[in-house]
């Protein structure tokens, strides 16, 4: 099998929220308000777990109608409370590894609420690569974090 290097890339997000930081950062510690927001394939979890302390994991499992069963872990490294939260994970599809990533998410007091400013930087394994989709899936979630801000 020919050895195919791994490819790194960056990006960042960022997004107001007419919401003060505790109540952003709430979004992202709550396992019911987390699933609500970042569950992009809903009709097709079959597994989510949020234990949202240093060192804790959250796990989301898919199973698509084809077959195809994806899985991301992550392990939190860093959380201080309306300021910032610092996480790993990796993507993986029918137990192949496609990318592994290191997020910082911090939250700052704006003038309206809150400014978030989400970093990602990101290895993609074995020639995967979809850094397009990728963004534009993490700005879907954040959108719907927008929608859920909204409710409260």
């Amino acid at each position: 099998m020919k050895h195919v290097p791994s490819t790194q890339t960056d990006f960042v997000i960022e997004r107001e929220f007419d919401a003060a930081p505790e109540a952003v950062f709430h979004a992202w510690a709550d396992p019911q308000a987390k699933r609500r927001w970042s569950d992009c394939h809903a009709e097709y979890t079959t597994e989510y777990r949020l234990d949202f302390r240093p060192f804790g994991h959250e796990t989301h499992q898919v199973a698509y109608p084809d077959g195809r069963i994806q899985q991301i872990e992550k392990v939190f490294f860093d959380i201080e409370p309306a300021r910032r939260i610092v996480f790993a994970y990796d993507i993986r599809l029918d137990a192949r590894r496609l990318s592994v990533s290191l997020v910082t998410v911090e939250f700052f007091a704006h003038k309206r609420g809150t400014r978030m400013v989400y970093n990602e930087q990101l290895t993609y394994l074995d020639g995967h690569e979809d850094r397009a989709e990728r963004i534009r899936g993490t700005e879907e979630g954040l959108d719907r974090l927008r929608l859920e801000m909204a409710r409260l």
